[in-house]
């Protein structure tokens, strides 16, 4: 796949969030990472982020969003629950993109999301934590961009078909 992402939060509070967040964010293979307004001690975030996504991913602490510098071609998608919002397995990821998340209690603030050119949601009754909403929305970004088949008719793996159970790995015996 070409193009790249980036993965951030808007104020966020909690330091093992913000871990858990950059953690995600490496293991899916962002570009970068960055946090706009945050509460945090930085020091704090390894506690969550034991692969030191830091040291592997460009970190970038913006103290407001006029300070924010985004790629020029990069589009900022905002991950918010609201009623505009489109829903996220509906929406088609951009080949460049910035994915910002709100705090964890609070939304994305309104500068924020009129900074966005996409707000998206992931169809919850309710509010997930930060990091698992960053997760989420990596791997369907990952399922938009990553080249897999398309799944079988029938429960399995490939190959599955109505006269067999397809392949099973790791299954329980």
């Amino acid at each position: 796949m070409r193009g790249y992402f980036a993965v951030g939060a808007e104020g966020i509070s909690k330091p093992m969030n913000l871990g858990a967040i950059l953690r995600t964010a490496h293991a899916f293979g962002a570009s970068f990472a960055f946090s706009v307004s945050a509460h945090h001690r930085v020091t704090d975030v390894y506690q969550s982020d034991t692969a030191k996504s830091a040291t592997h991913v460009p970190y970038y602490e913006w103290p407001d969003i006029d300070a924010m510098a985004l790629p020029e071609n990069c589009q900022l998608v905002g991950v918010e629950l609201t009623d505009e919002a489109i829903d996220l397995p509906a929406f088609r990821h951009p080949l460049c993109a910035a994915y910002v998340f709100g705090r964890e209690r609070g939304s994305l603030s309104e500068e924020m999301q009129a900074r966005c050119q996409h707000i998206v949601k992931i169809p919850t009754k309710f509010c997930v934590n930060v990091s698992v909403a960053c997760a989420i929305t990596l791997y369907d970004r990952t399922l938009n961009f990553g080249g897999y088949p398309e799944r079988p008719l029938m429960p399995g793996g490939p190959g599955a078909s109505a006269g067999g159970p397809g392949k099973k790995f790791g299954a329980h015996r």
